[in-house]
């Protein structure tokens, strides 16, 4: 437990945190893959090239230096952060090792401003916030042990089926390679997937969620391929090399994002592949006695994904929406979709959504500031607006 000194120390840091600490994760991430390039098959580097991952973990320390005095405040960040340590099968030796290069890189970025006070105390607030996740990742991994078809770390897992669900979205269906039960998960839940690419100097780890509802029969994942610069390595290897028979390895499903277990009406908006934890969540709430609407957004009937799956499972309580942004000439309004432009609050009134429904929703980081924009437009009470977003919330905002 850090002392009042220490706790003091953290806090009066946290100004310099928040102007210096993207440098700061930046430093840390050159110095920890310098270090320890292993390392490198846990994170995907496209994130890295892009800043995404230096500015998340940059305002985790931010927040943690706040919220030193009130951990509370810290439970969804810490509990999101444990399921993806998780899913990666995170050990407890590996935290000496980052917090050594986390210490080195704050030196580093603060010069003298880093006076020995401040180094020592961040190296036991660091101890402390290891000690806490070290804990419930152990609870985690216990857990997961327990429950159908449960696994530590990583197993081997065969390709039954491929799929191709658009022109830029395939689905892989999964089946474990030893023929024990496939693992059990909530809707909502991803994976870890592992693999080696030729040419490649370390293996390659990216987290897809699970597109299907659970069934103890497969796994299935829904991959898109992605174009533009840079490119997907993973995905494009998945969709280009990758065939039915092929083996891959997989963590157990992880992730908080997940379909409550109440009676009350829900709403899905979907944006692009992010309708893939969606789909996991519609399939398995048609069992219930929910109402469901289905929103889904997509650019046009090339890259519309599981159009006649929805179709097909759809019951009396299901109502269904598809909006294009930028349909193709043959696609023909009120036949392919519904709507025509970006998800509006004016297509939502239209659609006559209940607002006291649960709200989740998922797909590109400018859809999404879109959506949770018309959502708070429209009033809907923050604890039934729900969503999967990697980085600060504050960035959706910003959009």
């Amino acid at each position: 437990m850090a002392t009042k000194k220490t706790i003091e120390i953290v806090k009066s840091t946290a100004p310099v945190l928040e102007k210096h600490g993207e440098d700061i994760t930046k430093v840390f991430y050159r110095l920890l893959f310098k270090n320890q390039p292993e390392l490198k098959s846990l994170f995907n580097m496209t994130h890295q090239k892009q800043g995404t991952q230096p500015k998340v973990l940059a305002n985790a320390i931010f927040q943690y230096a706040v919220h030193i005095d009130k951990l509370e405040a810290l439970g969804g960040a810490v509990e999101s952060i444990a399921q993806k340590h998780t899913s990666l099968s995170i050990t407890p030796e590996m935290y000496p090792i980052v917090g050594e290069n986390l210490l080195k890189a704050i030196q580093e970025v603060l010069g003298e401003a880093a006076t020995t006070d401040i180094m020592n105390a961040w190296a036991e607030a660091y101890s402390d916030l290891a000690a806490i996740f070290i804990k419930r990742e152990e609870h985690i991994y216990s857990e997961r042990e327990q429950k159908n078809g449960g696994f530590r770390n990583q197993k081997e897992f065969v390709i039954t089926k491929k799929v191709a669900e658009s022109n830029v979205i395939t689905s892989f269906y999964l089946k474990p390679k030893d023929d024990s039960p496939t693992p059990e998960f909530i809707p909502g839940q991803y994976i870890a997937l592992s693999l080696e690419i030729p040419n490649s100097p370390h293996k390659h780890t990216r987290n897809y969620s699970l597109s299907d509802a659970y069934n103890m029969d497969y796994l299935r994942i829904s991959v898109k391929k992605e174009e533009g610069n840079p490119k997907g390595i993973v995905s494009n290897y998945l969709h280009n090399h990758i065939k039915e028979g092929d083996s891959l390895n997989l963590g157990m499903p992880s992730g908080e994002f997940v379909l409550k277990n109440f009676n009350t009406p829900i709403v899905l908006i979907a944006g692009g592949v992010g309708i893939t934890p969606l789909m996991s969540m519609y399939k398995s709430a048609l069992h219930s006695h929910r109402k469901i609407t289905f929103i889904q957004c997509a650019l046009n009937s090339g890259t519309h994904a599981f159009k006649h799956e929805i179709a097909k499972n759809a019951n009396s309580k299901t109502t269904r929406f598809t909006v294009y942004n930028n349909p193709l000439t043959t696609d023909k309004l009120g036949d392919n979709y519904d709507f025509n432009g970006y998800l509006s609050t004016e297509m939502l009134k239209c659609m006559e959504i209940n607002t006291d429904s649960e709200f989740y929703f998922c797909g590109p980081k400018p859809f999404m500031a879109n959506t949770l924009s018309i959502l708070r437009e429209l009033n809907i009470a923050e604890e039934n607006i729900n969503y999967e977003f990697f980085g600060p919330t504050e960035e959706l905002e910003k959009v």
